[in-house]
């Protein structure tokens, strides 16, 4: 289960983020779970920002995507609890925060996607996925959203 996951990584999640809108932060209908966008925070609560292509290489991108994982998790778990009822992912809008002309974005994503799979396996944490380019608020590197089965 991702719980024990998360102690055998030795991950460390950081403070859930409050919402920065008019929001909720996930929406669970029936056995789907929707958690809205989420920022690369670290565990001392800062933002991982920049222009990924001018600021921060590829490689840190991916971290930033990473991070944002880890974020995520921390809203989940949150909002409804424990991580465990979570049964696989299923879609993932990754936004990089990134010049015209940039083209890596799966890339950059991919450090979202990793922690998934490793978190759940490559059947159940391996979802479908689109990597986009565009200006973020507040010019985080990346912002990630989600939508989750639950288990009944």
């Amino acid at each position: 289960m991702i719980e024990d996951q998360i102690k055998k990584l030795a991950l460390e999640l950081p403070t859930p983020p409050p919402p920065g809108g008019i929001y909720h932060p996930v929406v669970i209908t029936g056995n789907l779970l929707f958690v809205s966008g989420q920022a690369p925070r670290r565990a001392d609560g800062t933002l991982v920002t920049g222009i990924v292509g001018k600021d921060l290489d590829i490689e840190a991108g991916k971290q930033a995507a990473r991070q944002t994982g880890l974020t995520m998790l921390a809203t989940i778990k949150d909002q409804i609890g424990s991580l465990d009822r979570i049964k696989r992912l299923i879609k993932t809008l990754g936004m990089v925060n990134c010049e015209q002309g940039f083209s890596n974005q799966p890339q950059v994503i991919n450090g979202f996607s990793e922690l998934w799979v490793e978190l759940l396996g490559e059947e159940n944490g391996k979802g479908a996925r689109s990597a986009v380019g565009m200006v973020l608020p507040g010019n985080i590197a990346v912002e990630i959203e989600a939508i989750f089965e639950l288990y009944d």
